[in-house]
């Protein structure tokens, strides 16, 4: 074990952060199992966090048409069986295999600005804005750096902007521009760093505004469509979407006149499509 795991076990502000949690299971077997066959028997912790970082990017599909009310959408372990999910889900199954394999891992929210929203996705959503947006700290070395395993290489392909590397060594946030050099995203709030994925605040933002059953039970349908529609889209379509249906990607229309008084949309990040 490196020295630098073993300065982090020793200190009881970092333990708390290789600690199993109820979202970020860590002590899961098929979290542990996947941490295993990802980094075999690589000893340092910064080449380990490097491989898990693009087992995560690439392995699991980004999808922003999860059901955001469901509470396994920001698990792990659900994650990881699932084989696809959005930021917060991505981030909380990053964190977990960094904690399964003894780097120090916490999940952090920011909200951020999408400089390349299309029309279709304003109308949808009506802001180019998207709060609570997952990124991952970790502590391979002596120092905390940033990754956010967002955009699997595949999709950011189809879509013009260079996959988001990180080495483990250095943060490794958004990408803030394209492969054309135009502004792309970047980061206009902080909101912390957690132990675990705040779930519960999460949903209540999702629903908290959408006042009758009736009107939460429509939007959680409308995530469900979108998720059936994503299933049974072709292999081939980016993210499991075609690329002018990724612009667009977010509540849809009805959920958005359900969901009254939030002019940020909570938790969604879909590249803007050409």
């Amino acid at each position: 074990m490196s020295s630098s795991v073993v300065d982090a076990r020793s200190d009881s502000s970092l333990r708390l952060y290789l600690s199993p949690a109820e979202f970020i299971d860590s002590d899961h077997e098929r979290i542990r199992a996947k941490a295993g066959q990802t980094v075999g028997s690589v000893p340092d912790p910064v080449e380990r966090a490097s491989l898990l970082y693009r087992a995560v990017r690439d392995g699991i599909r980004y999808d922003p048409y999860v059901d955001y009310t469901d509470p396994e959408t920001y698990r792990a372990s659900s994650v990881l069986a699932k084989g696809h999910g959005y930021c917060v889900g991505k981030a909380s199954l990053y964190v977990a295999l960094c904690r399964a394999n003894g780097i120090p891992a916490r999940i952090g929210l920011a909200d951020v600005k999408n400089h390349l929203a299309t029309p279709r996705l304003l109308e949808a959503v009506g802001t180019d804005v998207f709060a609570y947006h997952g990124y991952v700290e970790i502590m391979p070395g002596r120092e905390w750096v940033k990754a956010t395993p967002t955009f699997n290489a595949s999709l950011c392909e189809r879509l013009g902007v260079p996959p988001l590397e990180f080495t483990g060594e250095s943060d490794a946030l958004l990408q803030p521009f394209d492969a054309q050099g135009r502004e792309f995203m970047s980061y206009i709030a902080q909101h912390g760093t957690f132990f675990d994925v705040p779930a519960k605040f999460l949903i209540g933002e999702m629903v908290g505004s959408i006042r009758s059953s009736a009107g939460r039970a429509a939007c959680a349908a409308t995530w469900k469509r979108k998720a059936r529609r994503a299933e049974r889209q072709p292999q081939g379509c980016a993210s499991g979407f075609p690329v002018d249906d990724m612009a667009g990607a977010g509540i849809g229309r009805r959920a958005v006149r359900l969901v009254r008084r939030r002019p940020i949309a909570v938790g969604l990040i879909a590249p803007g499509g050409r």
